[in-house]
């Protein structure tokens, strides 16, 4: 047996080995005791055995792995073809349906899907594995490119148009009578056609959909496989870009231009007026609707990817949002003009009114820009408002004047200050925050000739200070009337002084009384007032007549020594007495004041002229000849009601113009 282990004869085929193997098992089998050389010889066998079955096992993984590679290769082919089919197509995917669409993103799936499993199994580093890995890249690159363009093509297809219910707000700002133009105009017959644009939210509070509800699906389809693939940057950036150019198309249909800061600053007050006009209503609509819509489309799109879509939202409006913003910065720097101050103000309120909404739609730190800007507008248009306010009050209070106002009416100062401040009232919450920042004296408690202010006085608005505004406003009013006063210094004649100042603090006086100033100064200001001017009005009295009536006095018309009357004296007082009457006339006609209900009580206060006439010819009847007797009492009292009319009349030539 050992001898047959020695000497192994060569197998000329694999039957002879067979039988060979099959003898020495047999062998095995038998024999128990093993010489070492025999061990040696047996143990090598099987090692060379060992060695034989692993290759052959190599070989068949080998085998086996060639032929998995082939299976992928195909697979990334039958993608490949689908895929690359459509880059030779002109037409959109989504042009042929959704379930094209579908088709395609399923098969862009397949790919993504077939790199991950290579990339998982971490194939040999041959060139063959790189190449094939390189391919399947690539085949996902054109991919997303082509549904970057699907995904743009379906969002601006499927825009839904900006309906016009939504610009209901729009209005012929032609037609529309300006404020400034109204205030310094003065023309109480058009102060009613100024009213304050309703703030309302009721036309505003609209959700839209941007885009037609049913391809939301096939939109989410495309960012979910974007973003799994890796390529959600370029998915959120289309959808920006995509939105960007929307939000502007909207500002376009608002009527909303482009302006750098510089523009604004150049631009005269009628342009200006009409742009922020459209600023205030385009805000409103900008941010409640369309902000909005967009807010609601951007998380229907991107709401399943944490913090995607308020980082799309807030880069998607951010440019829009800002060029509103922009303006109203630049209203707020420039000058401080009077007549832009309730439009600075209508800015201010519509502004304050929507930065909770603004808060709620940039509610994360994607957002904070936003908020911190529309934080920092509204306190630069507070600033200008409350500047413009106090440049105002200073302007008055030093309004010069070099000639006295024709006929001793009422001031244009007078009705531009009392309109400017009535309009203001509608603003009272926003001037008592804007004007809060310092305290102001208030006039009422200096006044040389007003009474401490009452309790009531003291309690307007509910409080036991008076509001910044109310203090503000008192001390606009007070430094009209001073400055009133220095204007009245430029008639020489005393009682045209009286009675410009008659004139000026009644239609203040009334003004206020007649409209919400009343709640604001309060009646005990109101009766201060009306006590002021009915003291001009006996001083203009006084000034005007008194020495016309001492004409009428019997003093010196007797003969000394006796009770007979001088005829001569008496003609001579007559004649005096016609002559001053005759210059009041003429003077006085040409004197004006338009409230009706103060020129009757002016001419009635004259009225006891006539009745000193009256008397005075009564008594001396039969001394008095009657070609000396130019006028009857009749006659006189129907002259006087000429008084006031703003036209100068003379009793000896008829009507003579100013």
């Amino acid at each position: 047996m050992g001898d047959s282990l020695d000497t192994v004869p060569v197998m000329e085929t694999e039957e002879d080995f067979i039988a060979a193997v099959q003898q020495i098992l047999k062998a095995v089998e038998l024999k128990k005791d093993w010489t070492d050389e025999a061990r040696r010889i047996l143990a090598n066998l099987g090692s060379q055995l060992c060695n034989i079955s692993r290759i052959h096992q190599s070989d068949d993984e080998e085998l086996k792995e060639e032929e998995g590679l082939n299976d992928l290769e195909q697979q990334l082919n039958n993608i490949q073809d689908k895929i690359m089919n459509w880059e030779k197509e002109q037409s959109m995917i989504w042009d042929f349906g959704p379930e094209e669409g579908y088709e395609y993103l399923k098969a862009v799936d397949e790919v993504r899907k077939l790199i991950e499993m290579l990339e998982d199994k971490s194939l040999n580093n041959s060139s063959d594995d790189l190449a094939f890995l390189r391919r399947a890249h690539d085949i996902l690159q054109t991919a997303m490119a082509r549904l970057e363009e699907e995904f743009k093509f379906l969002l601006i297809r499927n825009i839904q148009p900006f309906e016009p219910e939504y610009l209901s707000f729009r209005s012929n700002e032609e037609d529309i009578i300006d404020a400034g133009s109204v205030i310094s105009s003065g023309d109480d017959s058009v102060e009613d056609v100024v009213q304050r644009e309703s703030m309302g939210r009721a036309s505003e509070d609209h959700i839209i959909e941007l885009v037609h509800s049913d391809v939301i699906p096939d939109l989410k389809s495309i960012v979910h496989l974007m973003y799994d693939s890796d390529y959600g940057r370029e998915c959120s950036q289309a959808f920006i870009n995509v939105q960007k150019d929307a939000l502007d198309d909207c500002l376009s249909i608002l009527e909303v231009e482009k302006f750098s800061i510089e523009d604004v600053l150049k631009m005269d007050w009628n342009g200006l007026n009409s742009k922020i006009r459209r600023w205030i209503r385009a805000m409103k609509i900008f941010v409640r609707v369309y902000l909005a819509s967009v807010k609601l489309l951007t998380d229907q799109i991107f709401g399943e990817l944490e913090s995607v879509s308020s980082v799309c939202f807030a880069e998607s409006a951010k440019t829009s949002i800002l060029q509103l913003l922009n303006f109203g910065e630049a209203i707020a720097i420039g000058p401080h003009q009077p007549e832009k101050l309730m439009r600075v103000l209508d800015m201010y309120e519509v502004l304050a009114d929507l930065i909770p909404d603004i808060a709620s739609l940039y509610s994360d730190e994607a957002g904070s820009c936003v908020r911190t800007e529309c934080e920092d507008v509204l306190q630069r248009l507070g600033d200008c408002a409350k500047a413009t306010f106090i440049e105002f009050d200073k302007a008055v209070a030093s309004n010069p004047s070099t000639n006295a106002f024709s006929g001793g009416a009422v001031h244009p100062l007078a009705r531009y200050v009392l309109n400017y401040v009535k309009n203001l009232t509608d603003y009272s919450k926003t001037l008592d925050v804007i004007l809060q920042d310092g305290e102001k004296e208030d006039p009422a408690s200096v006044s040389p000739d007003s009474s401490p202010a009452s309790e009531e006085e003291k309690n307007v608005n509910g409080s036991s200070h008076p509001s910044p505004m109310v203090l503000h406003f008192r001390s606009l009013i007070s430094n009209l009337e001073s400055n009133l006063d220095e204007k009245s210094k430029l008639y020489k004649d005393e009682a045209l002084q009286h009675f410009f100042l008659t004139n000026n603090i009644h239609y203040i006086t009334k003004n206020v009384k007649e409209s919400e100033l009343r709640t604001v100064l309060g009646d005990e200001w109101i009766r201060r007032h009306n006590w002021r001017f009915q003291q001009h009005a006996m001083n203009y009295e006084r000034a005007t007549w008194s020495s016309i009536l001492t004409l009428l006095r019997d003093d010196g018309i007797q003969h000394p020594g006796s009770h007979s009357i001088s005829r001569t004296l008496l003609k001579e007082k007559l004649q005096n007495f016609y002559l001053a009457f005759e210059e009041v006339y003429k003077s006085q006609t040409e004197w004006s004041v338009r409230d009706l209900q103060l020129r009757e009580e002016l001419r009635i206060s004259s009225l006891r002229v006539i009745q000193a006439y009256r008397t005075f010819v009564g008594r001396h009847i039969n001394h008095i000849s009657e070609k000396h007797i130019k006028y009857t009492a009749d006659d006189l009292e129907n002259h006087l009601s000429h008084l006031f009319e703003g036209s100068q009349k003379s009793l000896h030539g008829g009507h003579k113009k100013s």
